[in-house]
Formats: structure tokens, C-alpha cells, sequence
């Protein structure tokens, strides 16, 4: 049953694993001084080593912050009369509060850090005070989890973890439905008729029906450009920010990106990455089950804190294997965007600019591409640009 169970997740994961970029695509050389500028080239890699560091420091502090409330957090249970799952929930909430606090310095180091290279020009009040809505949503989402595990724990002591893990997948999915739907309360629609005949247009090239797409204010706060894909079934949107449409890029650039965005959704990464979270929910449940048993399972409040290391701990241990994932979607969506607009010019402009734009580092250590980069690198991505234009040139 195990053997099983086990090539079932393999299987599953290898046909996930499947993209459109063509397996033979060779990338050529990119001489990232002569692309990007040199100049641009240090400041970025200067601006970027900075935030590597600090997460690398934040990870340690939330680590070992976790390790002593694992050891000392149950003493607080004298003070609570809340029952086991009330306690468990009290537990949770006051180790997300810790693991905040002992982020709080790097996060502040790093908006300094951002402020002086102009990648943020938020002030240091509403940065401090912007960020209460996603915490309340954090401390409300880990009082569900434990609500969901210690009830099940307390009927299935040792087998929580399977159907544990099921309700977390249901969890995520109505997120992943409900999200936009939130995020478009602050967003206005797209209303450039050039932008939109040329999203219609590349909708129908993908296969698409009509996707909203939605523009979101960031201009009072930062330069950076970004967009975004969110959403499954009738929920799907793209979001751009407004600086991408401020002038500083053309129809054509702008076009690239949102066939980009599109390609998330016509290649069915959302739903995909919903997938690799039912892969990797099953044995970290699991593990998670196994870790708190000496301390009586989940369905005690005594196992909240060991529950809580194991999840963070699990969490960083994946990082690694979940960007690997992320630029595999991410290289698609550019190959998509390219078959789309059959516009390397346009593309290789924009990520061209991304090094000056967004302070990108073009080439970044081995180490930080393995665990931090979500995306391919810039060199990465131009280089795919140039392939693109060879192969298409012979045709």
C-alpha cells in the first residue's frame, strides 16, 4: 500500500511537473555587463545581497524563537481555562505573535534598505501599520487549523493526518477562489481599448475565455513594476499595478505582460500549484502527526507549540523545492508570452529593465537562486528571449 501510495505521488508529480518550453531549448550566453549595464548590474547585486542576509537572519531568529516556545510554551497553559482546543488555539496565536515579533527587526531593516535604494517610498508609520489586515487574516487562518486539526485529532489520534491534510486542501482551494474577488475591491478595470483588443487577442491565441483584468494603485508607494495572475475557474483575474502603465513602457512591453499573466492561467498553473500543495500536505501532516505525539498528539494543547516548529520548520526545508516549481511555471508563462506576442524585442526590453526598475539582480549567488528565486533569473529570461528569436528566425 505504501509502494503505492508512493509511486502515485511520484507519477503525480512528474505530470505536473510537465511545461510547453520545449526540452531541447538551449540558452545561449549572456553578457550581463554588456546587457544590463555595469553599473546597474553592482547596484542591484548590492541591493539585493542585503535582503538575502536579512532573510537568512530572520529565518534563524523565527527558528530559534520557535525552539523555545516549543520547550517553555506550555507553561502558559497554567493560565489558561479555554479546554484543550480553545487552549491549542490560544497556544497558536501567541507563537504566531512571537515568531511576528522576532521578524519585526528585518522587516524593518529591509524597508530602510528598500527606502534608500528607492524601491519603496512608503513611510516607516504605514509600513508598520499596513500590514495589520494580512496579520489579523494570519491569526484567523491558524485558529481555523487548529480548530479543523485538534477536532479531528481528538476522534483519529493517529490517523489525523490524512483527512487533516484533505480539509487543508479544501481550505486553500475556496482561498484560491475567494481571493480575487478581495483583491479587486481595491482595483480599478483596465480601460485602455489598445491594451484590451490586444488581451482579447491573445486570450483567444491561448485558448481563453474573456479574464478581467484589473489595475491596482501602488504609485504613491513604490516605482517597481509588477502584475499578477490570481484565481481558479470563474474567479481567474490578472492584476497590474499602475506603474507599469505610467508611460515608462510601451503598448508592446505592456502586452508581454499581460500575455505572461495569461500564460499562468492557460497553462493552469493555479490549479497546478493547488495540486503540489495536496503533495506536500500529505507527509507534512503526517510528519507533523508523528513530531507531536510525545507530547499526546494534536488533540492535546501541549503539542501546539512542537506543531507549530515542525510547520515552519517544513516550510524552510521546502523553499528550495517550491521555487524550483515556481520558475518552472514562470519559464512557461515567459515561453507563452513570447508563442503569444511573437515579440522578442518587446520582451527583451522588459527584462532588460527589470534590473534597474525592480533593483533585480541579473545573476545572483547559486545559493540565493536555489532557495529564494521564485523566477528565472534576468539573464535567464533574456536568454530564453534569444533562443526564442533563433528558433523562429529559421522558420
Amino acid at each position: 500500500m505504501l509502494v503505492l501510495a508512493a509511486a502515485g505521488w511520484v507519477g503525480t508529480a512528474v505530470f505536473l511537473l510537465r511545461t510547453s518550453v520545449p526540452g531541447n531549448l538551449h540558452l545561449p550566453p549572456v553578457d550581463a555587463a554588456a546587457t544590463f549595464g555595469a553599473e546597474t548590474v553592482r547596484r542591484a547585486a548590492r541591493y539585493e545581497r542585503f535582503g538575502r542576509w536579512d532573510w537568512v537572519a530572520s529565518q534563524i531568529a523565527t527558528i530559534a524563537v520557535l525552539v523555545v516556545y516549543a520547550r517553555r510554551g506550555t507553561t502558559f497553559l497554567a493560565q489558561s481555562a479555554a479546554g484543550p482546543i480553545g487552549s491549542g488555539m490560544l497556544l497558536g496565536m501567541l507563537g504566531l505573535a512571537l515568531v511576528w515579533l522576532s521578524n519585526l527587526p528585518f522587516g524593518l531593516a529591509q524597508h530602510w534598505w528598500d527606502r534608500r535604494h528607492g524601491a519603496s517610498s512608503e513611510g516607516y508609520l504605514a509600513w508598520a501599520t499596513g500590514d495589520w489586515a494580512q496579520l489579523g487574516a494570519a491569526f484567523l487562518s491558524i485558529c481555523l487549523a487548529l480548530l479543523i486539526v485538534m477536532a479531528i485529532a481528538r476522534k483519529l489520534p493517529r490517523a489525523w493526518w490524512l483527512p487533516g491534510a484533505l480539509v487543508f486542501v479544501a481550505i486553500g482551494t475556496g482561498f484560491q477562489l475567494a481571493l480575487p474577488y478581495l483583491v479587486s475591491l481595491g482595483t480599478r478595470p483596465l480601460d485602455d481599448p489598445a491594451l484590451l483588443a490586444a488581451v482579447r487577442k491573445d486570450e483567444r491565441a491561448q485558448g481563453l475565455p474573456p479574464i478581467p483584468i484589473r489595475v491596482e494603485h501602488v504609485s504613491d508607494t513604490t516605482d517597481e513594476v509588477n502584475a499578477y495572475a490570481v484565481g481558479i475557474g470563474p474567479s481567474r483575474r490578472v492584476v497590474v499595478w499602475d506603474t507599469l502603465l505610467d508611460g515608462r513602457y510601451s503598448n508592446r512591453v505592456v502586452n508581454v505582460v499581460l500575455a505572461h499573466e495569461l500564460g499562468h492561467h492557460s497553462s493552469r498553473h493555479l490549479p497546478k500549484g493547488l495540486a503540489w500543495y495536496a503533495l506536500f500536505a500529505l507527509p507534512g501532516t503526517y510528519l507533523i502527526a508523528r513530531a507531536t505525539r510525545r507530547r499526546g498528539g494534536m488533540a492535546r494543547a501541549e503539542a501546539v507549540p512542537v506543531g507549530l516548529l515542525v510547520v515552519v520548520v517544513l516550510q524552510l526545508a521546502a523553499t528550495p523545492v517550491q521555487a524550483w516549481i515556481s520558475r518552472r511555471f514562470e519559464a512557461e508563462a515567459d515561453w507563452k508570452a513570447l508563442q503569444t506576442t511573437r515579440d522578442p524585442q518587446a520582451a527583451r526590453q522588459l527584462f532588460v529593465s527589470f534590473a534597474k526598475t525592480d533593483v533585480s539582480d541579473p545573476s545572483p549567488p547559486t545559493w540565493a537562486y536555489i532557495l529564494l528565486e521564485d523566477h528565472p533569473t534576468l539573464e535567464q529570461r533574456v536568454a530564453m528571449v534569444d533562443a526564442w528569436a533563433a528558433r523562429n528566425a529559421t522558420r
